[in-house]
């Protein structure tokens, strides 16, 4: 379907006529007519599927009608990362073109300059907010911004929130919310809490869930079953072996960045790190190096697996294999974008080997291993079906259970034996009286 089939104010069609967009996505198509009625929706689509577009092409397009209050916050966008809130601000602006509508995108950071422009922003009643949980519920307990006369309240990449541990500032800033508006949910998954998260928010939601699609087919996937000390070799061998001129690794925790940035910097890699505790300014200063070239690697969190646009990403690695297929999904996604090849590479040790047979499953074909480098020639046998080791149920754990039951026997007896012999201090004491 076209964009122009669809019920869409005329200056929106100008902006997309601009944007060279023509073709509706699959979630676009199914989300944006129920949303022009004014349906709550839940909408199940994984990043890179046109999300952002099926939102806020509605909204907009609803504001046009005019029965919405003037120097008012009239949408609210929550987001998980500084990152996605840049991205949605841009968008908006793009789309929004040729419309008298404002916006201000709010997130953490330590920047007075950019908390100046988040407070002009909102006190001069933008149309919409793009902001991440933690720093607008700064600014509501400032007293910084009204939400009462919000009318669309959309919760974007809502899993990744409430991973983060967002759900109960999302509750609290509903709170702030009136009852009477329009609540939009996009997720990539849809668990458990995801779907209590849906039933507290919506009314009657329209439900669309777009399946899933495989990686693209441009990306080459490769794995090394190994153990996890042989890691280091593995990754020293694979950048030395071939030109990279930009990848992405992607590590479980960012303590583990900070550790192996150290360690690949005396390798001679230009590289830089990508996590939660870097300011906005220094995550700017790091893409912007990605981007020109001066740096070939950025050893990240998954803070972005999504969210960033960069079309020439050579080698995605990961370090530590994600637990959740769809994770993997979007790692490797960074990679063999417009059309390019690309390659993926996994360090699978021997916990990771369960978790790396489900993406295996889901892709629906067992990737390629690759021997290990010279010298490591120890490898352990792959077994994806079997269960991972279960923490704090080892020998040891079990041996100090055993221990403590050994010391409780100890007391007894030592007790017992401490007893008998003040009872037989005690009878040699009556004795020796009755002598005297």
């Amino acid at each position: 379907m076209t964009f122009d089939k669809l019920n869409l104010d005329d200056r929106l069609l100008d902006a997309l006529y601009e944007m060279r967009f023509s073709q509706c996505t699959p979630i676009q198509e199914q989300a944006i007519p129920p949303l022009l009625e004014g349906r709550d929706l839940v909408g199940i689509a994984q990043t890179g599927t046109g999300k952002t577009a099926a939102y806020l092409l509605p909204v907009l397009n609803r504001l046009c009608t005019g029965h919405y209050p003037e120097g008012s916050v009239n949408c609210l966008i929550m987001v998980p990362t500084r990152e996605l809130a840049m991205q949605i601000d841009q968008a908006l602006e793009a789309f929004s073109y040729y419309l008298p509508f404002s916006g201000v995108a709010v997130y953490g950071g330590n920047d007075a300059y950019r908390y100046d422009r988040e407070l002009k922003g909102m006190k001069m009643g933008a149309d919409i907010i793009v902001a991440t949980p933690g720093r607008l519920i700064s600014h509501l307990q400032l007293g910084n911004v009204d939400l009462s006369r919000v009318s669309f309240f959309v919760l974007d990449e809502a899993d990744r929130m409430l991973d983060m541990g967002f759900h109960d500032d999302i509750v609290k800033i509903a709170s702030y919310l009136p009852d009477e508006r329009q609540t939009l949910l996009f997720s990539a998954t849809m668990p458990d809490d995801i779907q209590k998260l849906a039933d507290s928010l919506l009314r009657n939601p329209v439900n669309i869930r777009i399946a899933v699609s495989k990686p693209a087919e441009g990306i080459d996937h490769k794995a090394y079953i190994c153990y996890e000390p042989q890691k280091m070799r593995i990754l020293e061998a694979l950048l030395r072996s071939q030109d990279i001129r930009r990848a992405i690794m992607f590590v479980s925790k960012k303590t583990k960045v900070k550790d192996l940035a150290i360690k690949m910097r005396k390798l001679g890699v230009k590289l830089a790190q990508m996590h939660s505790d870097l300011t906005q300014e220094e995550r700017n200063h790091v893409m912007q190096d990605f981007k020109a070239g001066r740096i070939n690697l950025i050893v990240a969190t998954d803070l972005i697996s999504r969210g960033i646009d960069i079309d020439d990403i050579q080698l995605v690695i990961n370090y530590d294999v994600p637990r959740d297929a769809e994770d993997y999904i979007h790692r490797v996604g960074r990679t063999a974008r417009a059309g390019k090849e690309g390659r993926a590479v996994t360090l699978v040790s021997e916990e990771d080997q369960y978790y790396f047979g489900k993406i295996e499953r889901f892709l629906g074909h067992e990737i390629p291993k690759l021997p290990l480098p010279d010298g490591l020639n120890e490898v352990p046998d792959y077994n994806p079906r079997r269960q991972p080791p279960t923490k704090g149920r080892g020998r040891s754990s079990l041996g100090q259970r055993n221990k403590g039951n050994r010391s409780n026997g100890n007391d007894k007896r030592q007790g017992q034996h401490r007893r008998n012999n003040r009872r037989r201090n005690s009878e040699k004491k009556v004795i020796a009286k009755k002598s005297s």
